[in-house]
């Protein structure tokens, strides 16, 4: 049964309907954002109905905002007029948009949105445990409201006036996979007329959210000092491009490896490290994917930047690396007095798959999934 989000307008006179929240960025298009709002015109006393898509950046808490200060910025909008509808062609009603106009009726008015495919995906930065209201972050919230113009700073909207649903603009790791980047240390050290070299390297180009990252290490010490220790930790880099340069990082995972390389021998292993939310709920300020009301969500996504696309209209950008750092030490007592660190980095793209296609319901199952649609909107009163 297709599930179908509702909101009624705190005057009863609106009621807003959408077949889903999320809507996938296919790299060359975006999902139609489709829906139907069933207006009551008996008390709009020559007002207008109108909603709006809007992509927004907001970087500081609702509670934050005062008079003439909002920490709220647009990043794009479009309006649609409703009711009394315009003139001029109409778009086409898709299957979700008739299964909903059956149970609307007359006072069903269908509108399209089209997302642009430069406009960034849904993304929350990670409140602490005692803060309140919409978090920071960018989203996307479709709004019906009664208005005498569509835009206007000076006309006051009551809430009781506006019905609204906030929706994700999301991406999958692409079907194709590139292989791994891969990278070389060699680190001279002083007393020494020989290196140690650190090779380091992943499999694949994206990891999904949740799944273990084999991480190869290879070490090859042809020096007279001891590897004491290897540490692999994975950054998160949250670069806030909108309206300043702030960029963040915030280790997601870290470990350490009591593994020893003695002098004049090699060494090569892998590890298994898997960065997760639930280990890193107290971190204030830790980018997530885009987060609907009682609903899980994962670490943030990497941002994919297509050729063109302008930075800053992407509010957040979100990036991963990880890192293996190697303790090295000279033997003796003083050997941990003298040590220092051997570090390679390696690009890190984390994303969520691809769901499984659905297979296209048969002609006889479009009767009855209608009609649980119906049921779902306006149940049979006992």
């Amino acid at each position: 049964m297709s599930r179908v989000y509702k909101k009624n307008s705190g005057n009863g006179l609106m009621c807003l309907y959408l077949g889903k929240r999320d809507y996938i960025d296919h790299v060359n298009g975006v999902d139609v954002v489709d829906g139907v709002l069933k207006v009551d015109t008996s008390e709009l006393d020559g007002r207008k109905v109108w909603v709006q898509l809007v992509c927004a950046f907001r970087y500081g808490r609702d509670d934050l905002d005062v008079i003439g200060l909002s920490f709220r910025k647009d990043i794009w909008i479009q309006h649609i007029q409703i009711y009394p509808s315009p003139l001029g062609e109409k778009p086409t009603n898709t299957p979700m948009q008739d299964a909903l106009m059956k149970k609307a009726g007359e006072d069903g008015h269908p509108f399209t949105f089209n997302i642009p495919t430069n406009l960034p995906c849904s993304v929350t930065l990670q409140p602490a445990p005692g803060d309140t209201g919409k978090p920071c972050g960018v989203d996307f919230e479709v709004k019906a409201y009664i208005a005498n113009e569509a835009d206007n700073p000076e006309e006051k909207i009551c809430k009781k006036d506006t019905c609204r649903l906030v929706i994700r603009k999301i991406q999958f790791a692409p079907d194709k996979l590139e292989p791994g980047p891969k990278a070389n240390i060699v680190k001279q050290f002083i007393m020494s007329d020989k290196p140690i070299h650190l090779e380091t390297s992943i499999e694949k180009e994206v990891y999904y959210h949740g799944d273990p990252i084999p991480v190869k290490v290879k070490i090859h010490n042809e020096t007279n000092k001891i590897v004491k220790k290897i540490k692999i930790s994975i950054d998160q880099t949250t670069d806030v491009v909108l309206y300043s340069a702030d960029k963040y990082t915030k280790a997601v995972f870290c470990e350490e490896f009591r593994d020893q390389v003695n002098g004049n021998s090699t060494f090569e292993k892998e590890y298994k490290v898997t960065p997760l939310l639930a280990n890193n709920k107290e971190k204030r300020g830790l980018a997530l994917d885009g987060q609907l009301k009682d609903e899980d969500t994962n670490l943030a996504s990497s941002t994919i930047l297509r050729a063109g696309m302008d930075k800053e209209v992407q509010g957040i950008l979100v990036s991963y690396k990880i890192k293996v750092s190697l303790t090295v030490a000279s033997g003796g007592l003083l050997g941990s007095l003298t040590s220092s660190d051997i570090t390679a980095e390696l690009p890190l793209v984390l994303m969520s798959p691809k769901p499984a296609a659905s297979q296209p319901p048969m002609p006889q199952q479009d009767s009855l999934i209608l009609l649980l649609i119906q049921w779902y909107c306006c149940p049979p009163i006992h």
